[in-house]
């Protein structure tokens, strides 16, 4: 009896470390399983040394000519006869404003006008009256020469009357808004009824099927650049990619937070399905110069794969157990879109360049 419970005991405790094992093995592999489905896909690369062979630059598409309609007068706004997306020729009435204070205004420019008229008119019958009698000898020199001053100054009034009536149309003019070359309204900033100030845009008007990339260069690459460079243009929203050609390059960056502003002409074959506002990625071939030559034993790294917090700046590498681990790094010099790393990493350690998703130390990933 003894020994068959000592056997039933024997069992009973070889039966649960079997199902303890059997568990513990099942929330190993669920676990494996698991981390292996979250872990985040990442590309990776070794750094280079060679020199950058183009520049990788950020703008816009705008039109090259664009102009906000405004007025010199005060008044209400009586009618808009656009919208935004109406199709526009050189000349077309836009918008109007109420001119009936000018209108007045004009009318009595015209009532001055008659007025002076009329005394010039009666100011030169009494010029050619004097000048006869002095030739008769019959007027003094004197009273000739009165007469002649009021002739010159009822002139003058009749010069001065018109002269406002001039100044008055062109106030008028202003209360009739057109447009100064052929386009697009892109922008409706007031509506009919509202007061229109002095200088306040009214409406945005851009010149159709002129457009331009309007990019953005940092100092330390804009000696690279030279007018007349060909450059390739790709707008991801479209999948468009195409050739264009540097056009111009600011020389100051004051007003445009130390990044130099270039514009690019796009070809006429290529603005067909093109909106002003699309972005666009620019590669711009390095000029060649003694300037940017690298070190052969340099370690050039994308900068978009550092990463920054406070005053340090690090990147992730891949540790032994695919996990992402943050090196700390010290930087040295720029080179267009790569910049060069001092002490962190070696010339041929691997790093990861992108992640689909938010990297973090000690997150699992996969090289893609």
């Amino acid at each position: 009896m003894t020994i068959n419970f000592k056997k039933i005991t024997q069992l009973f405790f070889g039966t649960g470390i079997i199902l303890l094992t059997a568990c513990s093995s099942k929330n190993k592999k669920e676990e494996n399983t698991e981390n292996t489905s979250t872990a985040i896909v990442v590309t990776v690369a070794t750094p280079s040394s060679d020199e950058p062979q183009d520049l990788n630059v950020s703008g816009q598409i705008e039109a090259a000519q664009s102009a906000n309609i405004s007025t010199r007068v005060m008044g209400y706004i009586t009618k808009l006869n656009v919208k935004v997306g109406d199709h526009v020729s050189k000349g077309q009435l836009l918008a109007t404003i109420s001119n009936d204070d000018i209108l007045a205004k004009r009318a009595q420019a015209n009532a001055m006008i008659n007025e002076a008229e009329a005394a010039l008119k009666n100011a030169q019958k009494d010029l050619d009256r004097f000048t006869n009698l002095y030739k008769q000898q019959s007027a003094s020199a004197k009273e000739l020469d009165n007469v002649t001053l009021q002739y010159n100054s009822a002139k003058s009034r009749v010069e001065a009357a018109k002269q406002m009536h001039n100044e008055v149309n062109a106030m008028l003019s202003y209360t009739n808004l057109t447009a100064p070359f052929s386009g697009i309204v892109t922008q409706k900033l007031v509506d009919a009824g509202s007061m229109a100030n002095p200088g306040m845009p009214i409406l945005t008007i851009e010149q159709s099927g002129t457009y331009q990339v309007s990019a953005s260069v940092a100092e330390n690459s804009i000696n690279q650049i030279h007018q007349g460079a060909e450059v390739t243009i790709n707008i991801k929203a479209i999948d468009k990619t195409f050739k264009g050609t540097v056009s111009q390059i600011n020389q100051s960056s004051q007003f445009t937070g130390g990044q130099y502003i270039i514009k690019i002409n796009i070809p006429d074959n290529q603005k067909n399905g093109l909106y002003a506002g699309m972005y666009a990625n620019v590669f711009i071939p390095i000029k060649k110069s003694a300037t940017i030559k690298t070190n052969a034993d340099a370690v050039l790294v994308p900068i978009s794969s550092i990463e920054y917090k406070d005053q340090l700046t690090g990147l992730f590498t891949i540790g032994s157990n695919n996990v992402a681990l943050l090196r700390w790094v010290r930087l040295g010099k720029t080179y267009g879109d790569k910049v060069e790393v001092l002490s962190g990493l070696e010339k041929d350690e691997q790093f990861i360049v992108s992640a689909d998703g938010k990297l973090f130390n000690g997150a699992a990933v996969k090289i893609k």
